[in-house]
């Protein structure tokens, strides 16, 4: 069953990582997408190799141009259905060594971008007679760790602003939701830099699901939301984390 049959989407960061995973899946499920991402040579292949299904689309998300850019390419493939503000960076320091210019680039890229990308598609999905928003938060937009400063302000916002858009903008159909990725197997969760396996004996070994997650766990969430199986859902948080939220296995506590 192609669950996103007749639906266009904008997929930043959809050259790589979750972003591709979630590329790949909605061109499965019938969608026309554009790939949004400033990884030129990757996106390109990415879209020669899904065909007249998939257009890439340059695109510096922190630039009202080039959303501009975006959504006149997706209309050009039918009604703009779907946005899915994918496109991210991370930023690990201690907030002495983060500069005012690493805190307002991880939110430049992290939270403007999603406010461009929601305030782009309104016109669009109000035509098209209703939409669905996507953002990507993370799980470090529910909770926080040391070193994570910028990045964690970064996805709280995302998640506030994900509740203010959707209070504004259903009544006309649009659904706006967060979904919160824990540890991904991507290359801003250590692919790369460190084995999966190692990742899985060491930080991720106590957790609820005792492993790293992949691309696709959390492209699966997004495709439910991009579907019509979520319209009564608007406002809420998604979370694909391996109960990382929920808590930890202690060594020496009862467990069954």
């Amino acid at each position: 069953m192609q669950r996103l049959e007749g639906k266009v989407a904008i997929v930043t960061g959809g050259a790589k990582g979750m972003g591709e995973a979630t590329v790949r899946l909605f061109v499965e499920h019938g969608a026309r997408v554009v790939i949004g991402d400033i990884a030129e040579e990757q996106g390109m292949a990415l879209a020669r190799e899904l065909g007249d299904a998939a257009v890439f689309c340059r695109m510096d998300v922190t630039t009202e141009e080039d959303w501009s850019k975006a959504v006149t390419v997706a209309e050009s493939l039918g009604p703009l259905n779907v946005l899915v503000n994918n496109a991210g960076m991370v930023h690990m320091a201690s907030i002495l060594d983060t500069t005012r210019e690493d805190f307002l680039r991880v939110m430049e890229v992290n939270q403007l971008s999603t406010f461009l990308g929601v305030r782009a598609v309104i016109d669009p999905m109000k035509a098209a007679g209703g939409g669905s928003i996507i953002n990507i938060s993370s799980i470090d937009g529910l909770h926080s760790c040391a070193g994570l400063g910028a990045y964690s302000a970064s996805k709280w916002a995302v998640r506030g602003f994900t509740k203010a858009a959707a209070i504004e903008l259903g009544q006309y159909g649009i659904r706006v939701n967060s979904v919160h990725p824990g540890g991904i197997f991507t290359e801003m969760g250590g692919k790369g830099v460190i084995s999966e396996e190692d990742l899985n004996k060491s930080i991720y070994k106590d957790f609820p699901i005792p492993r790293t997650g992949q691309p696709e766990e959390v492209a699966y969430v997004t495709l439910f939301l991009a579907t019509d199986e979520a319209s009564y859902s608007t406002g809420s948080e998604f979370v694909a984390d391996g109960g990382w939220f929920a808590g930890m296995r202690r060594p020496g506590m009862p467990c069954s």
